[in-house]
This record gives structure tokens, sequence and C-alpha cells, in this order.
């Protein structure tokens, strides 16, 4: 398996993982929590189909990278993919496009390296601009939500990921129809292989404050959003970027009821919003 050096503790190596399939224009698929580069297969079947060269890597923490207790947080995590945009000379034309926490690396990304090299963001379930509820953020979530997420992932770190995927998928109302419980099972299996610090360690990340980034976006940006997403709710996350005009090139996509995990549940509505966007 490819791998890329980013880091080290106590003497060894941090290394992040990646896979690199097919040729033509670059596209870096950042995933969400707590899954790895896998969970954009029916995206990157899609794209590969269509002539697009597909780079999918593990964030630090996750799938088979290593399982380090530093750098989570999204300098470190924005570092991680310059070394991998870096490691494999991707430096023109590349299109970033994240999914939940993937969407903070490509905000990060560009708002600390710039966009050269960088022709599109595409970002899915977004978690910009501002989750934590401040005085001058109202629109955020109370602080102390977090806190008993934190509460929850130390109690029982499994019990936590059955709860959160139920909302992940909405499986209330889309099981088993747009989610069966083969694939709900997989996606577990995925998040108790992470590193138990990092299940924890990433909560406090969610709460990273994205508006000085979002200006410095000044490539074309697709956002893709559903409208009954409990994890990243709507009206506090695309609604925003678009309606407070944070970023200047934006073209929001609203998958109506769709829930979190857009890109399993409905493949269909995320792949044509992408491909269509990825032609312009």
């Amino acid at each position: 398996m490819p791998f890329v050096k980013v880091g080290t503790e106590n003497g060894a190596d941090i290394e992040i993982h990646y896979n690199d399939h097919g040729s033509g224009k670059p596209i870096v698929l950042i995933h969400g929590y707590p899954l790895n580069g896998n969970s954009w297969e029916r995206q990157e079947r899609v794209l590969l189909e269509s002539g697009y060269r597909c780079i999918s890597y593990d964030r630090r923490g996750f799938g088979s990278s290593s399982q380090p207790t530093t750098g989570y947080d999204y300098d470190t995590f924005a570092a991680d993919l310059k070394e991998l945009l870096d490691h494999l000379a991707l430096d023109q034309d590349v299109v970033l496009a994240g999914f939940s926490m993937g969407t903070g690396e490509v905000t990060r990304y560009i708002g600390t390296y710039g966009s050269a090299g960088v022709s599109k963001a595409a970002l899915f379930g977004v978690i910009p601009p501002f989750l934590l509820q401040a005085d001058d953020n109202p629109k955020g979530v109370p602080g102390d939500v977090f806190d008993g997420i934190k509460q929850a992932v130390i109690a029982d770190r499994y019990k936590w990921f059955d709860d959160f995927f139920a909302n992940f998928y909405n499986t209330d109302v889309l099981a088993p129809d747009r989610i069966g419980d083969a694939a709900l099972r997989a996606s577990f299996q995925v998040a108790a292989g992470a590193s138990p610090y990092a299940s924890y360690a990433c909560v406090d990340t969610w709460l990273t404050d994205f508006r000085a980034d979002l200006p410095k976006i000044d490539v074309p940006t697709l956002v893709v959003h559903g409208t009954a997403d409990r994890i990243l709710p709507f009206e506090a996350t695309a609604a925003r970027l678009r309606d407070e005009n944070l970023i200047s090139d934006l073209t929001v996509v609203e998958v109506q009821d769709g829930p979190h995990n857009i890109g399993w549940t409905h493949p269909d509505e995320l792949n044509r919003a992408l491909l269509d966007f990825l032609a312009r």
C-alpha cells in the first residue's frame, strides 16, 4: 500500500495511506469522520468511468494511516494534504473534494496555502463556516452539545458510533431502501477500527472557525448538502455559505430530504451535480 510520511511521534513515522487510480484530470477525495478513503466508492467508480484520476487518502488516525496522538487540528490536517499533493507532484489543475470533515481540509488548505494549482473545490455535507455558537456567531450550535459528544465517546465509543450512524444516514426514514443493514455494519466496522484517541480528539476540530479562510477560496466551488442533514444542519452550514456570500464563486445544490452522507444514500444526485460541475 502506498504511504507518504507526514511527521513523527516519539521516533515513529506518521504515515498517510493513499490510493491513486486512473488518469486524466486529478481529483483528491477527502473523507468524513469516522470513515476512510474507501467511503468514496460510489463516487470514485463514476469518476473513473468519466476519465478522471482519483486520489483518496485516510486522514491520520483513520483507515490504514498511522494512529498518532498528535496533530488533530485543521492546520495539521491541511499540512498533511499538502504533503500528499507535493509527494504526488499534483501542482496544476487539481480538484479538491471533501465530505464532512474533509470540507474543512479543503477550506483550510486554500486558506493557508492558496489556490495555486487548484482549479476547483467541491464540498459535500459542509462543516464551514463555524459551528460553535458565540456572540458573533449566534447561528452556531451551543458548546455543551459538543461536550456531551466527547463524554459519549469516552463512555462507550462503540455505542456512540451506533447512535451517530443512525443520524449520519437518517436510518429511521431511509433504511432499508437507501441504506441497508450490511452497509451500516460496514460503516461501523470502519469506525471501530479508527484510533480511539482520534475518535475523541476530532470532536474539537468540528468547532474550528473557518470564516477567515472562506474569502480566500477564489476558485469555482460546488456545495452539495442534504436538507435533512442531522449532523451538520443545512441552515447552519451550506445555507450560510450561500446566503452570506462567504465564497465568491459558489454553486449550492440542495438534496431534498438527504441526510448527512448523501454520497451513499443519494449517489445519483450527488454524482450528477459533481460531474456537471467538473465539466464546466
